[in-house]
């Protein structure tokens, strides 16, 4: 299944293309930095009485409409849209116009968002707001500062969701990391691969990236660590609390609970290729200790090898695994990998070992860092969590790919609370 954003890449023309367009939105609000668009209840007359705001996340450039509407509504086994309106919801898409841009900063285009909801309301029905992977960061830190900034008005809500968010950060792979940033460096200004490893490169170092990655890395030769901007995020969300306190947390992940990995084994040898423009280069899966993750090699060039040291086994741990649209269908991390080396002109080995672990369960449920390598892995119970209420997937699957499983059981917590 297609995952609800494009959580790393660019989407082709030819991927955005199948998406069928959106049906209009009843209203649609232009606000400081991003647009709401408004899908009123049948129920509700064309009035906005229960609304539901549900955050966009973390992609290039800015949301689209016509891709959330076909992840929420038509690319999955369940309708969450059409499911939340039979329960007398409204539907408020939150979008953004630059998903690259701090948490922080789309955490105020979420708090114009919320503002014109409750002013707009009819009613005093309290509002849901939550997004899905990064939007439950942006709206979680809103929430969160609307409760301590007195300049700010009441959230008025009651219920904050996030779906496979990164409460306790994302996992981009380091050899992926160095390889999109070794390409660039290599052949950033070539005419047709160029501009995309650019896009590539550019988004991992971009302000949203570096603020959700557990470990990043600037360029391929630098050491694993949290980003500056990731320590000054955990800083400004700590200060404010770190969650809203006045309404009810829940949440789901794409992961299972049960401490069973996606079957990734640790220290594999993920793709491999040889070329006319790379020479035995290959990427490895993480495994714990010290390891060369990667040889880089352009042909004729010196190799470059890429350590790292003391991270966990984590590209298969269970979790909400990372994946990219393609015109031949989605791939994942190193799968994407294998794609670029394709496109530079280099024989792929055939058993590339696709994707990897994108979103960790405790991530997406605030029970623990996903630095501990047996925490990792372990079974997740209610006590742990920094959730009043989660929901685990039946099996590791597509970050925010939308299931009966857990759209269900958001929508059954939403009636219920």
């Amino acid at each position: 299944m297609n995952p609800v954003v494009d959580v790393w890449g660019p989407v082709s023309p030819k991927v955005r293309s199948s998406f069928p367009p959106a049906p209009e939105p009843h209203d649609e609000w232009p606000l400081d930095g991003g647009t709401a668009w408004v899908y009123y209840s049948p129920l509700n007359r064309r009035q906005l009485i229960r609304p539901v705001i549900l955050s966009d996340g973390f992609s290039s450039g800015s949301s689209d409409l016509d891709q959330l509407w076909h992840g929420l509504e038509e690319n999955g086994d369940f309708r969450f849209i059409s499911e939340l309106h039979a329960t007398g919801r409204d539907v408020v898409i939150l979008g953004y116009n630059d998903r690259t841009a701090s948490i922080t900063s789309n955490a105020d285009t979420a708090i114009d968002c919320i503002r014109r909801a409750v002013a707009e309301r009819v009613g005093r029905a309290k509002l849901v707001v939550g997004g899905f992977s990064m939007g439950g960061l942006i709206t979680r830190y809103a929430l969160a500062k609307m409760e301590q900034d007195p300049s700010l008005p009441d959230h008025e809500t009651s219920l904050y969701l996030s779906y496979d968010t990164p409460h306790q950060g994302a996992w981009f792979p380091i050899a992926l990391q160095a390889f999109t940033h070794f390409a660039t460096d290599k052949w950033g200004e070539a005419p047709v691969v160029g501009p995309v490893l650019r896009q590539f490169s550019g988004l991992l170092n971009s302000p949203a990236a570096k603020e959700m990655a557990r470990w990043h890395i600037e360029k391929a030769g630098s050491t694993p660590q949290q980003a500056p901007e990731r320590m000054a995020f955990l800083t400004a969300l700590d200060d404010i609390g770190g969650w809203p306190r006045g309404v009810r947390k829940i949440g789901v992940a794409n992961g299972v609970d049960s401490g069973t990995g996606n079957g990734v084994k640790a220290g594999a040898t993920a793709v491999k290729c040889q070329g006319n423009t790379l020479n035995d280069t290959w990427l490895k899966t993480q495994a714990e200790g010290d390891q060369v993750v990667a040889r880089l090699q352009k042909t004729s060039e010196e190799p470059v090898s890429v350590r790292t040291s003391g991270l966990p086994a984590i590209d298969g741990a269970p979790g909400g695994l990372f994946t990219v649209p393609s015109p031949d269908g989605d791939t994942g991390s190193f799968g994407l990998a294998a794609l670029l080396m394709t496109v530079l002109g280099n024989t792929v080995n055939p058993d590339v070992i696709t994707t990897s672990c994108f979103i960790p369960s405790i991530s997406a449920l605030a029970v623990g860092d996903i630095d501990d390598p047996k925490r990792l892995y372990q079974p997740i119970t209610p006590d742990n969590s920094a959730l009043d209420a989660f929901q685990c997937a039946g099996r590791n699957e597509g970050h925010t790919t939308m299931t009966e499983e857990l759209g269900a059981w958001i929508v059954n917590e939403i009636v219920a609370g």
